[in-house]
Parts: C-alpha cells; sequence; structure tokens
C-alpha cells in the first residue's frame, strides 16, 4: 500500500453545545437545520464540515459522530446552517431536534475550497445533498467579484434544493432533472461545453456525483480547466487520527492514499479517483 500523503495544517476548532434556532423540511427526504455558534463556528469556510454528535432515539443508538458539510456560516449572525437527507440512524436523530434543542458539534474542520485570483468565472455542478456543499463557495465566489454558473441536479423538481440561494448569490442557475432526461451525462457535458466555449469556465467545481466528477474531470484535462472537489466520505473521528477516511488519489502519476478529513475533504480535482 502507497505511503500516506503529507497532512495539510488543520483549520482552528472548537467542540461546543449549539442551540438549535430551526430544523425545517425542505422537501420530503431534506432538513434544513440552523444553530447559534459564535467563533470559530460561524468563521467555517466553505467547504469545511463539522462533525456532529446525533442525538439517539429510541432504536437508533449512534455510536460515532456524523460529519456535515456546511451550508452556511454567518459571522455577524452567529450562526451555522446545514441541509442533510434524512436517511440513517444518524440524521433521523438529528431531524428529531426542535428549536431550543443543543446540539454539541466540534469544527469546522478541514480543508475547503480557494479560489485562484485570476479565475473570472467558474462552473459549479452538484447533485443532491452536494448542492449544500458548493453554496458557500458561491457565496465566496461573489464576494470576490467570481461569476458562477451553478448546474443543479436532482431526481425531479421536487428535489432540487438551493436555487433560491444560488440565486442570492448572483449565481446564474441551470436545472437538470432525471425526470426529463437533462440530468443525463450527455445533456450536461453539452452544458459544460457551451460554457467552455462562451469562455465562462475558467474552473470546475463539483460534489455529489461519480458521474458528474468523471465528466468535469474529462472535460478538464482536455481543455486545460482546473476544478476541485469536495468528496463525501464515511469517518469515524473526523480528526486523521483513525485512517477509517482514507482513499487513494493520483498525485504526481503515482497512486497515494490520504485522508479524507485531514487532507480534504476538498482536493484538486484531477486527482480524485471514482468510488
Amino acid at each position: 500500500m502507497p505511503a500516506l500523503a503529507a497532512a495539510a495544517e488543520p483549520a482552528a476548532a472548537a467542540d461546543l453545545l449549539a442551540p438549535v434556532i430551526a430544523n425545517d423540511w425542505v422537501n420530503d427526504e431534506y432538513k434544513h437545520l440552523v444553530l447559534e455558534a459564535g467563533a470559530p463556528a460561524c468563521l467555517a469556510g466553505a467547504g469545511q464540515f463539522f462533525h456532529l454528535l446525533c442525538p439517539a432515539t429510541g432504536a437508533d443508538q449512534p455510536f460515532f459522530r456524523r460529519p456535515m458539510s456546511t451550508y452556511r456560516a454567518d459571522p455577524e449572525a452567529g450562526r451555522v446552517e446545514f441541509l442533510y437527507k434524512v436517511t440513517g440512524r444518524g440524521t433521523r436523530g438529528l431531524a428529531t431536534l426542535r428549536p431550543g434543542d443543543r446540539l454539541r458539534m466540534l469544527g469546522p474542520l478541514g480543508v475547503g475550497f480557494s479560489l485562484d485570483a485570476a479565475w473570472r468565472n467558474i462552473v459549479v455542478l452538484g447533485r443532491g445533498v452536494g448542492l449544500a456543499t458548493l453554496a458557500p463557495l458561491a457565496a465566496m465566489a461573489a464576494r470576490q467579484g467570481v461569476g458562477v454558473t451553478a448546474i443543479l441536479s436532482a431526481r425531479s423538481l421536487a428535489h432540487v434544493m438551493s436555487v433560491s440561494a444560488f440565486n442570492e448569490m448572483g449565481a446564474r442557475t441551470i436545472v437538470v432533472t432525471d425526470t426529463d432526461g437533462s440530468s443525463a451525462p450527455c445533456r450536461v457535458e453539452t452544458l459544460l461545453r457551451g460554457l467552455i466555449a462562451a469562455g465562462r469556465a475558467d474552473a470546475f467545481f463539483t460534489c455529489g456525483s461519480n458521474r458528474l466528477l468523471e465528466l468535469m474531470q474529462r472535460l478538464g484535462a482536455e481543455h486545460g480547466i482546473p476544478g476541485q472537489v469536495a468528496l463525501e466520505q464515511q469517518m469515524a473521528c473526523g480528526l486523521g487520527m483513525c485512517f477509517c477516511c482514507v482513499r487513494p488519489f493520483r498525485e504526481g502519476g503515482r497512486e497515494v492514499h490520504k485522508r479524507v478529513c485531514w487532507d480534504g475533504p476538498v482536493f484538486p480535482i484531477e486527482e480524485a479517483m471514482g468510488w
């Protein structure tokens, strides 16, 4: 097994009990959780995550914390927000939280997104909960005067999320769904090639789909377009100690192994290998 790559410098983090402000359903699968949290939590960068101690409820007794990407961090309001799919024992516990309850959270953790000063227009492409990870990137780009085209993919229109959030940040949004076939990789490729031809794709960003990652990797290599991907991975500690989240990457023509929680979860798009 190849040696592990050198670890990245860890971000400042704190373990705190955060009061719940709201925890509302967005659709029949996803909830939007808003927490009161001061620094350093509310200073989380785009692409960073938190390790949440999900409540135990009845038969659901989650043992490990759950990693959750930051949907929004607001230093002025002292709030941190998450968008999550209710799918397992941990997220079912999160779904029971009510205003006034408290949630223990560790973070912010990991390496987030970065923007090159030379980039004037970027493309973000996400599906499902990956859209939650990419939303703060659009906000960061807006603050730096970088144009964003956001391609938002979902099973159906009812499951498309964050359109208003991206629009509020000044992004141009394009919705594609399985229902009408517009989310098929060949159709998304046509959209991306159009953006490349129009000079609106200085960099690619993605999260939430292996097929979309591979598509952006192929087009990026073909046109010399750099990019970044935020990876989703099971984690136990979130601090790089347990090596639970190790996965292979391409680096300098060889395969190396890195810890997603410590060296990522954001990586150069050309390094990531499919899962």
